[in-house]
């Protein structure tokens, strides 16, 4: 197996995770913050008052953005089967 084209398929999976990951941890940042500062306007410290509506944005950006997510991972692995006689050789 040549050294660059694991290096490259190696690149491209880490490329595809970080894309994979963005709108759920983006969801999830956005609602923190939302209810971070609604908690410190309010004065209210409860901690499942952060957690619940960050789960809730991470499954609706899962919801959402599933579909894409999923087309994304089987093109990367029907392109990764294609290429594997590359790999192994």
């Amino acid at each position: 197996m040549r050294t660059g084209v694991l290096l490259q398929l190696a690149s491209e999976a880490l490329a595809l995770s970080l894309w994979l990951s963005a709108p759920v941890l983006g969801a999830c940042l956005v609602m923190g913050l939302l209810s971070g500062l609604l908690q410190g306007a309010t004065q209210v410290q409860d901690a499942s008052l952060g957690f619940v509506p960050k789960l809730a944005a991470a499954a609706a950006a899962l919801l959402l953005g599933g579909g894409w997510m999923a087309h994304q991972l089987v093109s990367f692995t029907t392109a990764l089967w294609a290429r594997l006689g590359e790999l192994v050789s």
